[in-house]
């Protein structure tokens, strides 16, 4: 997958992971556009339990970005993000209510 030059990743600051997370849900949102990433995540999240993880698919390069700094201004955990060939696994764990 290739990332745009107005996206490009610090992976000192993601956490890339090797292998997937179990989630308690998943949610995919591959081929929608901006913001649906963000949106999509915001009412998933809301369904979840203190402690449950969710699962975001996208192929959206800018989530790469946008989700950690959703989760630290949210105060949930980014647990981290799994690359695949097509698309983003983004794993969040839901710290509060």
């Amino acid at each position: 997958m290739a990332i745009t030059e107005t996206h490009q990743r610090d992976e000192a600051a993601l956490k890339f992971i090797d292998e997937p997370v179990e989630a308690d849900a998943v949610t995919d949102v591959i081929y929608m556009m901006c913001p649906m990433h963000l949106l999509t995540l915001q009412q998933r999240i809301k369904e979840l339990s203190v402690g449950q993880v969710l699962a975001i698919l996208t192929d959206y390069d800018g989530a790469l970005e946008d989700i950690p700094e959703w989760c630290a201004k949210t105060g949930n955990e980014f647990i981290g993000v799994k690359e695949s060939p097509d698309y983003f696994s983004f794993y969040v764990r839901k710290l509060k209510e």
